[in-house]
């Protein structure tokens, strides 16, 4: 599938996907691109001895198959241990993947977090589970029918692959959340930021339609399923950092939704609860090599060379991110200890200088001691069983940059 580019948020418009910012918002999309081993013969029924003729030997049973077992999904890495008074909680770590839809890159980071017990998040863009040949099942908001901002999942081999890729992420402890669906911002209007209730209501109703079903809609029921049961999706990222957050929180209450990574912030600091579910905010860093800067991909490729596309220079800029996150990471752990979020896409802008970033920290810090790479679900987990008084005051710790 070919890939779409992005623009940044704050002042700047992203290009990518159709996509427009609001105040400090961003462009995010990644372009998308098994079955059970045989099961074990049973016994063979004893023939009996003496006398009996074969007329009269009695009909063998049936041998009895031995059942598949059940692949079983990861543990979380995050001990669900209460903090005492006064004591340090882990530095988490989230990594996270808007559009989520590229086999390669899946495959990479699924390796990379296997080397040190990381568990990471993708964001997945609910029509990369419809064929190009469907795509007219989808209706954006005040959109003509079968129309997006962003591709839709390709050919049948390219769906059902992207489906093992998320059965496989999710056994190994990672987290699919939602990236909603057309990928509509304010240069493509109506966006996100203009969607009343009833289309955000609209728009989550149609990524939980294609995620239940994908093998209908695209006429493959014989492809494997997706396995992850849909309740599993209880978070995500809206397009473009855009919405309004009064018109979109009846909707995530309506579809289960607890937790949201979408509004900008300011720093790095403790999610608290905000418009009826957990919001974690995203990200500002004053980088040594980047200065000021909202923390996700695209808006550091913005601050260093304007977005413009100079493959030449990506291990500068590989570099230049890499020390970003680590600087977050260093202000972070001897600071408030908030979360730090890494905000990536799996897009290749600027020659890949962006996943090898990811990658390389993802390796560096992981296993660092005190130091946990979890999912949003994990993290919300631990912080749901903190006591109270303790819990608030990691939150009243002020943000760090």
């Amino acid at each position: 599938m070919s890939l779409r580019s992005a623009r940044p948020v704050g002042t700047v418009r992203r290009a990518a996907f159709g996509a427009g910012a609001v105040l400090a918002a961003l462009a995010l999309v990644a372009g998308c691109t098994g079955s059970p081993g045989p099961t074990e013969p049973g016994p063979t029924a004893e023939r009996p001895t003496g006398d009996t003729s074969p007329s009269e030997e009695p009909t063998p049973e049936k041998p009895t198959p031995t059942p598949t077992p059940t692949p079983t999904r990861a543990a979380s890495n995050v001990p669900l241990t209460k903090l005492a008074p006064g004591e340090n909680p882990p530095q988490f770590i989230i990594f996270s993947f808007d559009g989520a839809g590229w086999h390669d890159r899946w495959t990479e980071f699924r390796e990379a977090a296997a080397q040190v017990d990381a568990r990471f998040t993708g964001f997945l863009t609910g029509i990369y589970l419809l064929t190009d040949e469907h795509r007219d099942a989808y209706t954006g908001p005040g959109h003509a029918q079968g129309k997006a901002s962003v591709g839709f999942g390709g050919d049948a081999a390219t769906v059902t692959t992207l489906v093992g890729d998320l059965n496989a992420a999710y056994l190994e402890g990672h987290e699919i959340g939602t990236h909603y669906n057309g990928h509509f911002c304010a240069d493509n209007p109506p966006g996100g930021g203009d969607w009343t209730t009833a289309d955000w209501n609209s728009e989550l109703d149609q990524f939980f339609g294609f995620w239940n079903g994908w093998q209908e809609i695209n006429g493959l029921q014989d492809a494997p399923p997706l396995e992850i049961p849909a309740s599993e999706v209880t978070g995500g990222r809206t397009p473009c950092l855009e919405g309004n957050w009064d018109q979109i929180a009846p909707a995530w209450a309506a579809h289960g939704q607890t937790y949201d990574s979408s509004i900008p912030g300011s720093g790095i600091a403790w999610p608290k609860q905000e418009y009826g579910v957990w919001e974690f905010r995203m990200q500002t860093t004053s980088s040594p090599t980047l200065g000021n800067v909202m923390a996700m991909d695209y808006n550091f490729w913005y601050k260093f060379n304007k977005a413009q596309n100079q493959p030449e220079r990506a291990p500068e800029i590989r570099a230049a991110v890499l020390e970003t996150y680590r600087h977050m990471y260093d202000v972070a752990f001897n600071g408030n200890r908030a979360p730090v979020l890494v905000a990536n896409h799996f897009n290749q802008w600027s020659g890949n200088a962006f996943n090898p970033a990811a990658k390389d920290f993802m390796l560096e810090a992981c296993g660092k001691p005190e130091t946990i790479c979890a999912t949003y679900q994990d993290v919300i987990a631990w912080m749901n069983v903190q006591d109270p008084a303790v819990l608030a005051e990691l939150q009243a710790r002020p943000p760090v940059s």
